[in-house]
């Protein structure tokens, strides 16, 4: 564990100097250009986008990074008194505030956009295993205990229960069904999470977790309605079959 861990910070100290390179060497081609060429604002907004650019690349903390050495390069270079970290006047004290205030709120942005696209990535994976699982499944009874043996091993619960009311509108008497994983567990009196079963705007059942000492979960209360939806589409398709 120690060596993954060293293994990480290498690399994250190796990326947070490629941000710092990446922000040096285009300080050297803008002051090769000449700020009479570009300008302030145009210098300003060349060094947000490099700052986008590597924090949708890199991450938060070489965003960040990337954004102090550009502040400090900017400073240092292309506000009066030029070649100093002084500023000069107020008029300079503004454009670097704003600079700043502008490259914490896009590395915010983006940070919260790539967090939203993962988790939709992370949730549409699950879904799609889940709904590969419960292929070939002919009875109530395999979904709720593929459903429960997949939840328990997602969130790694004490416990995972899943009870379906019987079925009277298919004519089929399809009986209740009780499902938990691990089946050898004792929960206690009351689950620390419970999500409704429902089918056409009535309850089929319901799904209760038991949560593992140490635990934060649910990790997502959607992807866990999401789940609880994929195992009732999974009843409606059964529903056909056994009216007939």
């Amino acid at each position: 564990m120690k060596q993954k861990s060293f293994a990480i910070s290498t690399d994250m100290v190796t990326e947070v100097l490629q941000a710092v390179i990446v922000i040096a060497v285009l300080t050297v081609v803008m002051l090769l250009i000449g700020q009479a060429v570009l300008g302030g604002a145009v210098i300003a907004m060349v060094y947000l986008l490099a700052v986008g650019w590597l924090t949708s690349r890199a991450g938060r903390l070489p965003g960040l990074s990337a954004a102090l050495t550009a502040a400090l390069l900017f400073d240092f270079f292309f506000i009066p008194p030029y070649l100093t970290f002084t500023v000069g006047s107020v008029e300079g004290w503004l454009v670097l505030v704003i600079f700043v205030l502008a490259a914490v709120i896009l590395i915010d942005r983006i940070q919260s956009g790539l967090a939203e696209s993962q988790a939709r990535e992370h949730e549409a994976l699950l879904l799609y295993e889940l709904s590969m699982a419960l292929v070939g499944r002919r009875s109530r009874g395999e979904i709720a205990s593929t459903v429960a043996e997949r939840l328990q091993q997602l969130y790694q619960a004490a416990r995972v229960e899943i009870t379906v009311l019987p079925d009277d509108e298919t004519g089929s008497g399809a009986p209740a069904v009780f499902a938990s994983s691990p089946t050898e567990a004792a929960a206690k009196a009351k689950a620390d999470f419970v999500v409704p079963l429902m089918a056409a705007r009535r309850l089929i059942g319901e799904i209760r977790i038991w949560r593992a000492p140490g635990m934060d979960m649910p990790r997502s209360e959607h992807l866990l309605q999401s789940l609880a939806e994929q195992m009732t589409l999974a009843f409606e398709r059964m529903r056909p079959a056994q009216a007939v």
